[in-house]
């Protein structure tokens, strides 16, 4: 048996189309539904032989593909960039009564902008 890369799970959710279907069931059944080799190749109708070489083809295949393009990567830096906004806007919401709530406001204003100029750049 081989050890399992739990990131391959994420992987398949960005890249999972560009595989096999026989690929992408058996990754699915075995990351997602984490059944056993010989459990896959029972409901499938292959041999477990089978079902690790279409498991480790696709894997082969989804990691080459996040190689070359990282939407997955860039997804997870998106999605720490929202959440220090979404941070941001909530500070703002909780500061209304603040004597300082201007101040409050133009510092996380200017967080805000900076982190979504970042992103424009990198989108570019």
């Amino acid at each position: 048996m081989f050890e399992k890369d739990y990131r391959i799970s994420y992987l398949l959710d960005f890249y999972g189309n560009i595989l096999t279907d026989k690929q992408k069931d058996a990754i699915d059944l075995y990351y997602n539904e984490d059944l056993s080799l010989a459990e896959i190749a029972d409901y499938v109708g292959i041999t477990r032989q089978g079902v690790r070489d279409a498991i480790k083809r696709g894997e082969e295949t989804l990691v080459e593909m996040e190689g070359k393009l990282g939407f997955a990567e860039k997804f997870e830096e998106y999605r720490k960039v929202f959440a220090e906004i979404n941070k941001c806007a909530d500070v703002i919401r909780v500061s209304r009564s603040n004597i300082n709530f201007f101040k409050i406001i133009e510092e996380n204003m200017s967080f805000i902008m900076d982190q979504i100029q970042n992103v424009t750049k990198e989108a570019e």
